[in-house]
């Protein structure tokens, strides 16, 4: 356990070294802010007990075939909320980095616009891309990764919901979050974490 934790540590500190902020860590680690840190501060050398789960896709990642067949179940769960809650959808979209290859492979799938929206760590607002399909007056679903605290889903949320369009769905490889629903908005995912034991 402490290697490994050592091992985040230098990885981190490597990537804080390169001018990243923890918050981008955090994306890039899969890890909550909260937990970056906490490992920058070396405070796990003084305890045993981590508060947080990594979540490692690498092995999807390498290949875009395995992207796309984790996108067919990703198309597939839309495809069974939108008939239960009873919604259409207009678009995909993908939260930089990596919720853009799902994303784009859903929005293949479905035959659905792509939108590519990107959180930024300094400002309250984040920015879509000109490059793809805009926002206002589309039913949106929302693809990430991971959910740690929900944070950047809440932030998407608002971005969409102030440029005028509405999110019906959230879904995402993997979740993090105690909750299923951020701001009336249902988040599905194919891997759920919770930590078991005393202290979870």
């Amino acid at each position: 356990m402490m290697k490994s934790l050592e091992e985040l540590y230098k990885r981190a500190l490597e990537l804080k070294n390169k001018g990243m902020s923890d918050k981008e860590i955090s994306t890039e680690l899969h890890l909550s802010v909260n937990t970056v840190t906490w490992l920058l501060s070396k405070e796990f050398l003084k305890e045993k007990v981590v508060q947080d789960v990594k979540i490692g896709w690498r092995s999807l990642g390498v290949y875009g075939g395995r992207i796309a067949h984790v996108a067919e179940i990703m198309a597939d769960i839309i495809e069974e909320e939108s008939r239960l809650s009873q919604f259409e959808v207009d678009s995909i979209l993908g939260i930089t980095i990596n919720g853009i290859p799902f994303a784009t492979m859903v929005s293949y799938i479905m035959d659905r616009e792509l939108i590519v929206y990107r959180p930024h760590p300094a400002r309250k607002e984040g920015l879509f891309s000109s490059n793809y399909a805009g926002v206002r007056g589309k039913n949106i679903v929302v693809i990430d990764d991971v959910a740690s605290t929900g944070e950047t889903l809440r932030r998407t949320f608002k971005d969409v919901r102030d440029e005028g369009g509405k999110v019906v769905l959230a879904v995402l490889l993997a979740s993090k979050l105690p909750v299923d629903e951020i701001d009336g908005v249902k988040i599905r995912s194919i891997l759920r974490t919770r930590l078991v034991g005393p202290e979870g």
